[in-house]
């Protein structure tokens, strides 16, 4: 099942009550629901010309048929209008609140989900592997602040054989102990308690 929306989509009705419409036919000019295809929703609106109805329907091809899905808004206080005996016309809309438009300060504001295949900001494109490292990503801005030097510190601390320092092992970035940097130090003829040597094997 997906959601549709189609172009000059617009039938009849004579469904009464509050159940499911059943469809008519289309309007001279306008194509019917079946363009939306079977099981799927799509929003739609109904109307007599006083009362009106819209909302989230599903199609059914059997029978021709619009659930209605989801109540929007309607001329019943936002609940399924009551219809009586007549003909009204039914067509896919674009819903007010479902509408994605920018504001006069050229914001665009979403209050859900946004699903898209590639995201560019400014002239950065950013790929969806990116983003699922960030997603990952346990970090404070004030950590990542550190690590670009936009932010020194030069607070003191007591290093710990567990602690960890950053390295870059040929092109990869990773984290080493402390206790690594003794094992070099020890192996490269230097003396671990001297901190000359610890300033010179960290550059």
């Amino acid at each position: 099942m997906a959601h549709v929306v189609a172009d000059r989509v617009r039938e009849t009705t004579t469904t009464t009550g509050t159940g499911t419409y059943t469809l008519a036919g289309a309007v001279t000019g306008f194509e019917t629901f079946g363009s939306i295809g079977n099981t799927n929703t799509t929003y739609y609106c109904c109307t007599d010309g006083t009362n009106f109805e819209v909302g989230v329907g599903t199609y059914t091809s059997s029978g021709t048929t619009l659930a209605r899905t989801t109540i929007l808004q309607s001329s019943n206080s936002d609940s399924a209008v009551n219809w009586s005996a007549g003909t009204r016309q039914i067509f896919c809309t674009l819903p007010a609140e479902k509408s994605v438009i920018e504001d006069a300060s050229n914001n665009v504001a979403i209050a859900g989900v946004l699903t898209s295949t590639g995201l560019t900001i400014g002239s950065a494109a950013i790929t969806e592997a990116e983003l699922e490292i960030l997603d990952g990503a346990g970090v404070t801005t004030d950590e990542l602040n550190l690590l670009d030097g936009s932010a020194k510190s030069t607070a003191s601390i007591t290093l710990d054989n567990a602690d960890a320092l950053i390295v870059i092992d040929g092109t990869t970035t990773k984290q080493i102990p402390v206790s690594d940097i003794k094992t070099y130090l020890t192996s490269a003829g230097y003396v671990t308690d001297d901190p000359t040597a610890l300033a010179i094997a960290l550059g």
